[in-house]
């Protein structure tokens, strides 16, 4: 009976154990745990990264069940995983890590896993930031992006460090409190031919001494290194005075004489259009002339629109035009005429050129001051609106007062210009569409420096804002230092804050303020300034010479441009109208002549003068002038002959017109011209079509590149002296 009892027993745990713990198909090593997985967040976000950069998160897997699990994991870019699969043990859990590749702006991703029980995935993103160009605002500070805040962080340097400084007149720069301090540079050569002379931008900065003019026009004078300044015979056979074939004023031996040119001597050179003239029998024989040949002539497509009409720079053309499928728009052309690009500007509206350097071509628009690219394409490269410049923000909108005349440009491509701003009259612009009516005086005025490369069109140094006290010009000397008249009669000199600042502290170059000194002009050369067409100032002090208009029984009124000044500022080359009645009463146009008047900076007196309208008895208009190589000016004039306008290239010399060259035809209207090189380019209308053409200015002439050869200065527009 216990036999029994006992085997029922062990039979009956067997079937309870087995009924409890065992089922068919169990891994036999987990006790048949069930298999499955979950990823511990929905979502994993990789923040704020740097473009380029790589950012490393860990996403968590956990097993849901007792048993160990492969779950295979995958992501498309910017998006990786480090391994494709992970292996995550029974109840517990396992790291995934994905890598996230930043580029511009935020993205999304899905990582997915796949394993037993089924697939699942986490949401992924990131937001991908391109650092900003940080630039210290001075060579004492740094500055770093900062990724937090998406902005440059700025912090002065410690006190010691080196620096170089932003004037280039100081040396062995160190911080001191956020400024660079540098020791005054030295430009002194030992060399008393030279003028030293330290320009901000430029450095040390050195020109010929110019040398008193002697008294004797059979001296000149020269200057030596041991003895300073002194003179010498001029070459002998110069001229020094009037020549033609009757007598010629020749010097010899350090002294002027009278001598009998004898025949066949040339006494008129080859023109453009016209052969060599030679003596014959006391009289000075020259071929017949015909016209001007055009190198090249070009439609323009379109209406030039304001003044200058045309700009070259380093033999590129370049015309603001407004007309035609295309709009307003910058067209450049090449030294042969061919065209480089056409760039329409952004709003269609018309824009004035200003002025062109390598660094862009600065042009006036309704809203401020735009750069167009000289090269390329010309697109727009920056743009500064009268409220960047000085006009209140929340009281406009505002028109510009600013022409070629207020605007010139360093050597490094930097625009310094006179800027002045007005209401718009009526809330709009005129009847026809065109460019905004203007308050006729100015709400104000301010001296400006913009950059032309690096943070190109932003303001580096500025004046205080002024009440506008009339129309200025604007010219830079050969150390690059800006000087300002206004008709008010104020001459000032800008120079910027020796500490590095963004101020221009003004100096007058007139110990009273002085009155006017005439129209809006100015000219510099030789330490020269010759002011208002009325006046010559030396830079360096010294007593005004007023130039004498009163001379003689005829009414004399100055034109305030061009006015011309040689390398060494004498003498000056001055325009004038001329009115030969005494009674008191106005000229009628056609008894008006213009002449050119050669001026003694040192007396103001004329040494000659010269009817530069190219027929005595029709009325004509003067255009424009350029010095040439030589001493010669040469002059474009129009007269009105009784068949129609006919354009005149004229070159006049020691007061005689030594050729005369008809441009071809009868244009009916001129807009602007350009002496450069040994060419003349003119803007034209020919039978209602605008036409740029080229022509050559004669065997051996060539514009002169120094002093003040131009209307403004050069053909760029620049407004820069050259030494």
């Amino acid at each position: 009976m216990a036999s029994c009892i006992h085997s029922g027993t062990l039979l009956f745990a067997m079937l309870a154990l087995c009924s409890a713990g065992c089922r068919c198909g169990d891994n036999s090593n987990v006790g048949g745990a069930r298999q499955g997985f979950r990823a511990q967040d929905a979502e994993v976000d990789f923040g704020r990264a740097l473009e380029g950069t790589s950012t490393r998160r860990q996403v968590t897997v956990l097993a849901t069940g007792r048993a160990s699990v492969t779950v295979t994991v995958a992501s498309g870019s910017p998006f990786t995983v480090v391994a494709p699969e992970v292996s995550v043990p029974g109840g517990g859990t396992a790291t995934v890590d994905v890598d996230y590749l930043a580029g511009v702006g935020p993205v999304e991703g899905t990582l997915t896993l796949a394993g037993p029980g089924g697939t699942t995935s986490v949401r992924l993103k990131g937001l991908g930031v391109r650092p900003l160009t940080c630039t210290p605002s001075s060579p004492c500070h740094e500055s770093r992006f900062d990724l937090a805040s998406g902005t440059c962080l700025e912090q002065p340097l410690a006190d010691g460090v080196s620096c170089v400084p932003l004037s280039r007149c100081q040396v062995n720069g160190r911080c001191e409190s956020g400024a660079c301090v540098g020791a005054p540079r030295s430009c002194d050569d030992d060399n008393p031919c030279t003028v030293d002379a330290c320009s901000p931008s430029l450095g040390c900065v050195t020109s010929p001494v110019v040398c008193p003019v002697p008294r004797n026009p059979c001296k000149v004078g020269v200057c030596d290194r041991d003895l300073g300044c002194g003179e010498e015979d001029a070459r002998d056979f110069s001229t020094c005075g009037p020549v033609n074939c009757k007598k010629a004023r020749l010097c010899f031996d350090g002294s002027c004489k009278e001598m009998t040119p004898p025949n066949g001597i040339v006494c008129a050179p080859a023109t453009a259009c016209q052969g060599e003239g030679t003596c014959q029998g006391g009289e000075c024989e020259k071929p017949d002339a015909g016209d001007l040949v055009a190198t090249f002539s070009q439609e323009l497509g379109g209406e030039p629109v304001g003044a200058p009409a045309l700009l070259v720079q380093e033999g590129g053309l370049f015309t603001s035009v407004c007309g035609g499928d295309a709009g307003c728009r910058l067209v450049s052309f090449t030294q042969q005429g061919l065209l480089r690009y056409e760039s329409a500007y952004p709003d269609g509206g018309p824009r004035t050129l200003l002025a062109a350097s390598d660094a862009g071509v600065v042009v006036l628009a309704a809203s401020g001051l735009e750069s167009y690219a000289a090269r390329g394409l010309g697109e727009r490269q920056w743009e500064a609106p009268w409220e960047a410049l000085g006009a209140p923000a929340d009281a406009g909108p505002w028109v510009g007062h600013l022409g070629a005349g207020h605007v010139a440009l360093t050597e490094a491509g930097d625009v310094v210009a006179q800027v002045a701003w007005a209401h718009v009259l009526d809330g709009g612009s005129d009847a026809d569409g065109g460019t905004a009516a203007a308050a006729p005086v100015p709400e104000g005025a301010r001296w400006v420096w913009l950059s032309g490369r690096e943070d190109a069109g932003s303001l580096v140094h500025a004046g205080p804002i002024e009440p506008w006290r009339g129309d200025a010009r604007l010219v830079l000397d050969t150390a690059g230092t800006p000087i300002r008249y206004t008709v008010d009669g104020r001459l000032e000199r800008a120079d910027v804050d020796p500490d590095g600042g963004s101020g221009l502290h003004l100096t007058s170059l007139r110990e009273d303020g002085g009155d006017s000194l005439g129209s809006a002009s100015l000219a510099a050369s030789g330490g020269t300034l010759l002011v208002g067409a009325r006046a010559f100032v030396s830079k360096d002090g010294g007593a005004q010479v007023d130039v004498d208009w009163e001379e003689g029984t005829r009414t004399l009124t100055p034109h305030s441009e061009p006015a011309l000044l040689s390398a060494t500022g004498t003498p000056a080359y001055l325009f004038a109208q001329s009115c030969a009645r005494v009674d008191g009463l106005p000229c009628a146009p056609e008894e008006e002549r213009t002449v050119l008047r050669a001026v003694d900076p040192r007396t103001g007196r004329a040494v000659w003068e010269v009817d530069v309208l190219p027929f005595e008895s029709l009325p004509g208009t003067l255009y424009d002038a350029a010095l040439m190589q030589g001493d010669s000016v040469g002059v474009l004039a129009d007269a009105w002959l009784p068949e129609g306008r006919q354009v005149w290239l004229q070159l006049f010399a020691q007061g005689e017109r030594r050729g005369m060259c008809p441009l071809p035809g009868r244009p009916t209207r001129l807009a602007g011209a350009a002496f450069f090189e040994g060419r003349l380019v003119v803007v034209l209308e020919r039978e209602g079509v605008w036409r740029l053409e080229s022509y050559g200015l004669g065997p051996g002439l060539q514009v002169e590149t120094r002093g003040w050869p131009q209307r403004h200065a050069r053909p760029d527009g620049a407004r820069r002296e050259a030494p």
